[in-house]
């Protein structure tokens, strides 16, 4: 069983050591650089032909290292019969490469048991691959306890693959020892420790100390190291560095390391070059980085290559590329081919296509078939089918429910959900909740939320205190920033209101200019509030402008106004047409005058 994530030479399984003068070390002969390889054998051959039992180890080593089977096996044999524990230890490699497990396992036991950390190791592989853990444990441990790295490896993964919580303290050993693969796997296990641990302070030296494993084992050339180290160095906004890290895993094939790497570029504005990766990784079978060139040719507007990058990412698994897909038939009005996407996505568990899906279904009349849709995306995470679950509930007046699945969303985050909420509590009376959902509401962007909390600011708001000298002091209060905020967001009630508390401070040009944005934004109040600046300052011609505007919106004080207007001019027959239109509109204080002023012009028109 090879080490986990990397390929292994002969040397790294552990099953290949040289002789005793080294200790049964696992690394090659370095006599290999002071001399000619082919003249260092020929004395070691020489040497074992006159007896010499290490030169016969090492001699068969040599062979076995270059793969000559036939001509190490004599040897090493040969060594082995006269107590060299390497030897014997290289004959069981030897003997399992030719697929005599059994026979090679023998030797082991004899090496091992003589004292060979190596041999112990390899016995315990052979255990462990014919399912006799307790033997794998015993000689795993022998060996790891002797000093042998891969021993500790091996020993840590056995041990990780039981639960055994002794697992990290040899996954360490071994990485301590330069085990790349055994710093990756620490690194792991440290990197999930936060999730687990209540105590805040040991979630972030865990943190710490999975980084300083992931650089250890990036630093060996572990390609999944460097793509982790490159994550943890993004979301800490060291982009640079982590650009490098991400750099050197997509060199070194790793396709989410290519694709993370695109996305970096993207957002540094070089998409030129994140397709390139991008490109790369999607060829290596990454789905995201399909999704991601779908994207980007979807925006240049070329949407046959789009698609073709989205069916490349769903054929690679990633079911974004389904929903991809629906977004863009759904785009170009292929509603028939939309709905198959979604659905495809849907049922494959993407909550977003299940909640569009229920969006389509919808659209189309059929509340039935949305509805289960619209909870299946709700009750997979989806904040957008909360809310949407809301407005349906809302919609057949099932107020109770839609309250529910509001406040599911609000608490997710969701503005239009959280006023919703506060609406529904201002309506119940209760002004405390009400003030908290509008507060997040109107936090996240709401200018009806803004508008609405200002209101109940507004009620609570004390009057102006007098100035000794009988001015008034005008403070700026938590509601008018409020109304101020939903007016610069386009709020013509929010404007009308800013306009007045303008108009009562003696600012006339402020409250001109909130009025009038109001009015040609379409609200009559802003229309009817203009024309009375208008006429104060002298300006009734344009202030009947104003009312009229007003008045033809449905504004009865305004449509008064003008009848009173038209009635000082001599205009009789128009201004008892406005005072007909008054009447009609109201309210009822406008009503009672308007029909005064209307019988008096009927009378002097009749006169």
């Amino acid at each position: 069983m090879d080490v986990m994530g990397d390929k292994a030479t002969l040397f790294e399984t552990g099953r290949f050591v040289q002789p005793s003068s080294r200790e049964d070390t696992e690394t090659p002969d370095e006599t290999g650089e002071l001399a000619d390889e082919a003249a260092e054998e020929l004395r070691q051959r020489l040497a074992a032909e006159a007896g010499d039992v290490e030169a016969m180890s090492v001699l068969g080593a040599m062979l076995l290292r270059r793969g000559d089977l036939d001509g190490a096996e004599p040897h090493l044999r040969a060594a082995t019969a006269a107590g060299d524990r390497a030897a014997a230890n290289n004959l069981g490699v030897l003997l399992h490469q030719r697929g005599y497990a059994d026979e090679a396992a023998g030797w082991w036991r004899i090496a091992a048991v003589a004292g060979s950390a190596a041999a112990a190791h390899a016995l315990g592989r052979h255990h462990r691959e014919r399912g006799d853990e307790p033997a794998a444990e015993y000689w795993l441990r022998q060996s790891a306890e002797q000093g042998h790295t891969l021993g500790a490896y091996a020993l840590a993964d056995l041990l990780e693959h039981r639960g055994d919580a002794a697992a990290e303290q040899w996954m360490r050993v071994a990485a301590e020892r330069g085990h790349r693969e055994a710093a990756y796997r620490l690194a792991r296990a440290l990197d999930r420790k936060p999730a687990r641990e209540a105590d805040g302070d040991n979630g972030v030296q865990a943190a710490e100390e999975a980084e300083q494993w992931y650089r250890q084992a990036a630093a060996r050339g572990h390609r999944r190291a460097a793509l982790h180290l490159g994550s943890i160095l993004e979301r800490r906004g060291e982009l640079k560095e982590a650009g490098r890290w991400y750099l050197t895993s997509a060199k070194d094939g790793e396709a989410r390391a290519a694709c993370a790497l695109g996305f970096l570029l993207r957002d540094a504005g070089d998409t030129e070059n994140a397709a390139v990766w991008w490109l790369r990784a999607a060829q290596d079978g990454d789905g995201n980085a399909a999704n991601a060139l779908g994207a980007l040719h979807a925006e240049r507007g070329e949407t046959q290559t789009a698609e073709r990058w989205y069916r490349a990412a769903m054929d690679a698994g990633d079911v974004n590329g389904a929903y991809n897909l629906g977004l863009l038939c759904a785009e170009q009005g292929r509603t028939t081919q939309a709905e198959q996407w979604y659905r495809r996505a849907a049922y494959a568990g993407h909550r977003e296509a299940a909640n569009a899906l229920a969006i389509l279904l919808l659209q189309g009349g059929d509340e039935t078939g949305a509805e289960p849709w619209f909870s299946k995306a709700a009750e997979a995470g989806s904040v957008d089918a909360a809310f949407n679950l809301g407005i349906l509930h809302a919609g057949r007046g099932e107020e109770k429910a839609a309250l529910r699945w509001y406040e599911r969303a609000a608490a997710a985050g969701h503005t239009e959900a959280a006023l919703q909420v506060g609406i529904a509590r201002l309506r119940d009376g209760d002004e405390q909740e009400a003030e908290r959902h509008l507060r997040c509401a109107a936090g996240g962007g709401s200018a009806e939320a803004a508008y609405r909390l200002a209101t109940v600011l507004d009620a609570r708001r004390p009057p102006e205190p007098a100035h000794e000298l009988g001015e008034p002091v005008h403070r700026r209060s938590e509601c008018e920033e409020w109304y101020e905020r939903a007016a610069s967001q386009g709020h013509r009630r929010a404007q009308v209101r800013v306009g007045m508390l303008a108009a009562a401070r003696g600012d006339v040009v402020e409250a001109a200019r909130w009025y009038r944005e109001a009015a040609e934004a379409g609200s009559r109040n802003g229309a009817f509030n203009l024309g009375l600046l208008l006429a104060r300052e002298g300006s009734e011609p344009e202030a009947a402008v104003w009312w009229t505007r007003a008045a033809d919106a449905g504004h009865g004080r305004a449509a008064l106004r003008l009848a009173l207007v038209y009635a000082r001019r001599g205009e009789l027959a128009e201004g008892q047409r406005w005072a007909d239109r008054a009447v009609s509109l109201g309210p009822d204080s406008v009503t009672e005058r308007a029909a005064r002023l209307r019988d008096a012009l009927r009378q002097e028109l009749s006169a």
